[in-house]
């Protein structure tokens, strides 16, 4: 797994979101780490890891195409995931959650993309 995808601290909040997500099924979380491709315009907003499956995570994804939707994708094939220049997936440093991820996912719907 690559580990530059989201810090140890961030992992053990995904994996209890994961849990929490098992036992209550309308828990909306914030989400906790906000992935993009520096060269290819896509974007992640990760809420959860599925604490039976560590490479299945959830969360809103826009791959740039106008139509983001809220879904499980496999972390090791996003960690393999290159843009245009062949950049890797980043974390942003900087991203703090201000909502739950439905109103990222609704606003993102309006907007045809992510907006933070």
């Amino acid at each position: 797994m690559n580990n530059a995808l989201f810090t140890d601290e961030q992992r053990i909040v995904l994996l209890a979101n994961g849990r929490q997500s098992l036992e209550n099924s309308d828990f909306d979380p914030v989400p906790v780490v906000k992935l993009f491709t520096p060269d290819a315009g896509a974007t992640w907003l990760l809420t959860e890891i599925d604490p039976d499956d560590h490479d299945h995570a959830h969360g809103l994804c826009d791959l740039g195409l106008g139509m983001p939707e809220i879904g499980w994708l496999s972390l090791s094939e996003l960690a393999s995931v290159r843009g245009r220049l062949g950049l890797p997936v980043e974390r942003d440093l900087y991203f703090r959650a201000e909502k739950r991820l439905s109103a990222y996912a609704r606003d993102a719907r309006l907007a045809g993309r992510i907006v933070v």
